[in-house]
């Protein structure tokens, strides 16, 4: 399979929101606003220090994409990026899409001297993601997350 991994234009904004909507109930049983996400998905195009998304295609189709928010850490003296926002369409799925996605970023910190390493989260029940971040070599035993939402 020839995946091509791109950073996200303008033009994918619809077919971000659409997998992050997708996204939110598949693996959270959560509605959203559709209005709410394209906004959202757009603002990190207004404002680009608030993130990059990344896309995956195949053939001129996306199947894949993520997004990637930096956060200084000033214990390592540069930007960890954190994945969030990670959807695999369900036709390209244990194809090695994440897996592409992932050596992408992998390849760019290790590449950068401003980069020092990746994070994300996952929601403790979604055990399929866990092991395919697992078989990453990512490991999920140094912190756990707390969070207060408004």
């Amino acid at each position: 399979m020839n995946i091509k991994i791109r950073p996200g234009l303008l033009f994918d904004i619809q077919v971000i929101a659409d997998y992050q909507i997708k996204m939110a109930l598949e693996t959270e049983n959560m509605k959203l606003d559709p209005a709410t996400v394209e906004l959202g998905v757009s603002a990190i195009f207004d404002d680009p220090a608030k993130g990059k998304y990344w896309l995956a295609e195949l053939n001129g189709n996306v199947i894949g994409c993520l997004l990637t928010i930096p956060e200084w850490s000033d214990w390592r003296n540069g930007t960890v990026l954190w994945i969030h926002s990670v959807y695999v369409h369900p036709d390209h799925r244990q194809n090695g899409v994440y897996r592409s996605l992932y050596g992408h970023l992998k390849k760019m910190v290790q590449d950068s001297k401003e980069f020092r390493g990746l994070r994300l989260y996952v929601d403790k029940t979604n055990m399929r993601a866990q092991k395919v971040y697992e078989a990453l070599s990512m490991s999920g035993e140094h912190y756990h997350l707390y969070e207060w939402m408004k």
